[in-house]
């Protein structure tokens, strides 16, 4: 169980982790925003932003998980 611990925590990248923090933060600004009024809100460009930068580092991270996972399936095929 440790060891599987260790191997998980080797492969968390630091797209997945930009991903995660920017979602959090994102989900926070606009929870705190749904209670204040409209003058405080951030500008829509910002969240967009915000928004995009999230979608992508989770986005290349899923990418890369399959990318990986498919080169080692066909390196495995060439070694047989």
């Amino acid at each position: 169980m440790k060891q599987e611990l260790i191997n998980l925590i080797k492969r968390i990248s630091i797209k997945s982790i930009c991903g995660l923090i920017c979602t959090i933060a994102l989900c926070a600004t606009l929870y705190q925003n749904s209670f204040t009024p409209a003058i405080d809100a951030p500008s829509d460009t910002l969240v967009q932003l915000v928004t995009a930068l999230a979608f992508g580092c989770l986005g290349l991270t899923s990418v890369d998980n399959i990318w990986s996972k498919k080169n080692n399936n066909d390196n495995a095929n060439t070694k047989e």
